[in-house]
């Protein structure tokens, strides 16, 4: 089974670390995360604005998935990983390409208006990318 994802949610990913909009959307994200850590064989199908992580969006907030700076920030990172709404590619694939084509020094460009840009976890998943060390376990932080 495949999950889609769109093209920032692909680096948010790395930098998760239990944190989100609510509890149902945090746990939803748990679930991705560790599916992804546990099989990295697993098949992503690029998708263009709302995927399986804005699926649990709290309906008491603004819903931003569409909002047009959010799909273009998408559509940056999808070009910048030479992927594109629907490609399917397996999720090692692009940590792979994460890894060769994304520096730590991206993020704070690249994602200057996330709320979650910060706490500095984002960075921190870049880097142990960089080190080829896979995600960690969420418990492990």
């Amino acid at each position: 089974m495949s999950v889609r994802l769109r093209g920032h949610h692909l680096l948010c990913l790395l930098g998760f670390r239990g944190m989100g909009y609510s509890e149902e959307f945090a746990r939803n994200m748990s679930g991705v995360y560790e599916k992804l850590r546990q099989s990295p064989e697993t098949v992503i199908r690029i998708v263009e604005g709302a995927d399986d992580l804005c699926a649990k969006f709290p309906c008491d907030q603004e819903y931003h998935c569409d909002h047009t700076t959010v799909l273009q920030h998408d559509e940056r990172i999808a070009r910048h990983l030479d992927v594109k709404p629907g490609d399917s590619v397996t999720w090692d694939e692009l940590v792979e390409r994460i890894r060769v084509r994304v520096q730590p020094r991206h993020i704070p460009e690249w994602c200057a208006t996330c709320q979650w840009l910060s706490y500095g976890v984002c960075e921190e998943g870049m880097a142990r990318i960089q080190k080829g060390e896979p995600l960690p376990p969420l418990n492990s932080l």
